[in-house]
């Protein structure tokens, strides 16, 4: 199929952008990458009244250090991601997760801004996102705001951006200082039927401190499972404390069902592979002290 008859703006300012999408009054449509944009054109699911292309708009393609954070633009590439030094050494969980996105085409061409506003429940970028706390910032004829992740979603590919606004850049905190990732997919590169990052600080003793674990296709967006974060905070990660918060992880989902996986399935998977990824984590270090076995006294 073909899409529906739709005009076609090419910004080349952020205010052009905007003016364009007020126009319009929400019946406009953002092309970035088009990864997932054309084939929805093309299936005729949706049909824009425009197309308001920003891949000219300027600076919307930087990667930039702001202090101990990192800033990058609504429009770098996935691509961009895996090959960059600055995102290596200052966001490496982005560079990990990138590598599961899609193929070369769709890395060479898809990007982080249009990945966070298509909302795919299952996407690997909003879910490393709200794992490192980003906040997102977007402008609109009302001036622009910042939106951190944890808020952004309203549900399945739904933002609370208004239709008049435009996402221009992703903010990140400085990174922590250990990260794990692991998605399960019937295929290479398919859709994740769900996806686990974790992040954490360890101490000089061993003991971890800010684990955040976030998961990927269980719920109707990207979640934290903050209880089972907050159970790891000074532990020394020990097989009983794993198992403790995976079992808490499963509080905060809500899995569908779906032609790649039923509910029960994924609820099945939650706690076996929140505890892998833990492990993993932990393992990326060297032990300062055993963590295996019993709970260590805390007291």
């Amino acid at each position: 199929m073909k899409p529906a008859p739709f005009a076609y703006h090419r910004p080349t300012s952020v205010a052009e952008a905007v003016a364009c999408l007020a126009e319009y009054q929400g019946s406009a449509r953002v092309l970035a990458g088009g990864q997932s944009l054309v084939p929805m054109l093309n299936m005729r699911l949706w049909r824009p009244s425009a197309l308001v292309d920003i891949n000219e708009v300027d600076d919307l393609d930087d990667i930039r250090v702001a202090g101990a954070g990192t800033v990058l633009g609504a429009l770098v590439r996935y691509a961009t991601l895996e090959r960059s030094p600055l995102v290596a050494e200052r966001l490496p969980l982005l560079r990990t997760v990138v590598g599961h996105i899609g193929d070369r085409q769709v890395r060479n061409r898809g990007t982080v801004g249009g990945s966070l506003v298509q909302g795919d429940p299952t996407g690997e970028m909003p879910l490393a996102c709200l794992v490192l706390g980003a906040v997102v910032t977007v402008a609109g004829p009302r001036g622009t705001r910042r939106i951190p992740m944890a808020e952004f979603y309203e549900g399945s590919y739904a933002t609370v951006l208004d239709p008049d606004e435009l996402l221009t850049a992703v903010e990140f905190p400085a990174h922590p200082q250990h990260v794990a990732f692991h998605e399960v997919c019937r295929k290479h590169n398919d859709f994740a039927v769900l996806s686990v990052a974790v992040t954490g600080n360890r101490d000089a003793a061993g003991r971890w401190t800010s684990v955040r674990i976030a998961l990927g296709g269980v719920a109707d967006t990207p979640v934290l499972a903050t209880a089972a974060g907050e159970a790891l905070e000074g532990t020394a990660l020990a097989d009983a404390d794993l198992a403790d918060a995976a079992a808490l992880a499963l509080d905060v989902v809500d899995p569908p069902s779906d032609i790649r996986a039923s509910a029960e399935y994924r609820r099945h998977l939650v706690p076996v592979h929140v505890r892998r990824v833990l492990a993993a984590l932990r393992e990326s270090v060297p032990a300062a002290e055993p963590t295996h076995g019993q709970r260590e006294d805390q007291s």
